[in-house]
C-alpha cells in the first residue's frame, strides 16, 4: 500500500517496505512510524541511523536483533535487552526498524 508524504505518493511492497530506497527521508520514516502507531524518539533514531549506516557503508549488511542489542548497549551506555528493543519496535526490532530505515526487506530467518 503506497504512502503519501508531503503530497507525494511513495510506492511500498506488500509488506510495507519502500520499493525504492532512494525515496527514504526522515519525513518518510516519521510517516511510516505514525501509520504503525509509533512516535519516533532519539532511541528510535539511534537504531534507524545505525541500520542505515551498516547497510550503506557495509555492503548491504542488515544486522539482526543480537547485533542491535550489542551496538545499542555500547551507544546507550547500559546493557540493552530484547524487551527494551521490542518496546521501541514491537513489530520485531530488526524488521520494523529496517522498514522505517528505508532498507529492503531482509529475508534471513530467525533474528535473535
Amino acid at each position: 500500500m503506497p504512502i503519501e508524504v508531503d503530497g507525494k505518493i511513495i510506492a511500498t511492497t506488500a509488506s510495507a517496505f519502500l520499493e525504492d530506497p532512494e525515496e527514504w527521508s526522515k519525513t518518510v520514516a516519521e510517516a511510516m512510524a505514525t501509520a504503525e502507531g509509533l512516535e519516533l524518539t532519539a532511541q528510535h533514531w539511534d537504531v534507524i541511523d545505525y541500520l542505515r549506516k551498516e547497510y550503506f557503508e557495509n555492503n548491504g549488511h542488515q544486522p539482526n536483533n543480537r547485533a542491535l542489542l550489542k551496538e545499542m548497549g555500547g551507544l546507550w551506555g547500559h546493557k540493552v535487552n530484547n524487551k527494551e528493543l521490542f518496546n521501541l519496535f514491537p513489530g520485531n526490532p530488526s524488521k520494523q526498524a529496517g522498514r522505517l530505515s528505508g532498507l529492503p526487506e531482509s529475508m534471513r530467518k530467525g533474528g535473535y
